[in-house]
């Protein structure tokens, strides 16, 4: 069955050093989230950028560790993020990692919708847990 937990987070993104080969509009960030509501704790990771956000065109890549609970349920999971902005539309796509999940989160599957208006940052996840 189907689950959803929604709350919201805040996010530092933080630039790195470029690897020798990044250029032409390249970048690599480190993202450090703190989720709040159901989904409550802390996660880490690393972002790589491409394209020109000031013209609206633009696309990221990442991948993130979370730990912490899930309605209650102790343990972690990875999420992968890939997106696309063209001309200001965002296409978003972020999915729990299969086989990531870890300790009362283990088999967990599910993808997360993230909202950003305001400079506040929102989350929907949709997913599903065996039965225990």
């Amino acid at each position: 069955m189907t689950q959803q937990a929604r709350g919201n987070f805040d996010v530092k993104v933080t630039p790195l050093e470029p690897h020798p080969w990044q250029q032409g509009g390249l970048g690599r960030m480190a993202l450090d989230k703190h989720y709040h509501g159901p989904l409550e704790g802390g996660s880490r990771g690393e972002m790589l950028t491409g394209g020109d956000y000031s013209k609206g065109s633009a696309g990221y890549v990442a991948m993130e560790r979370f730990e912490g609970t899930l309605d209650g349920r102790q343990g972690g999971f990875a999420l992968q993020h890939n997106a696309t902005m063209d001309q200001g539309r965002m296409l978003l796509n972020v999915v729990v990692v299969p086989g990531s999940g870890s300790g009362a989160l283990q088999g967990i599957n599910g993808q997360m919708q993230i909202v950003a208006a305001g400079g506040k940052h929102t989350y929907v996840l949709e997913y599903n847990l065996p039965q225990a």
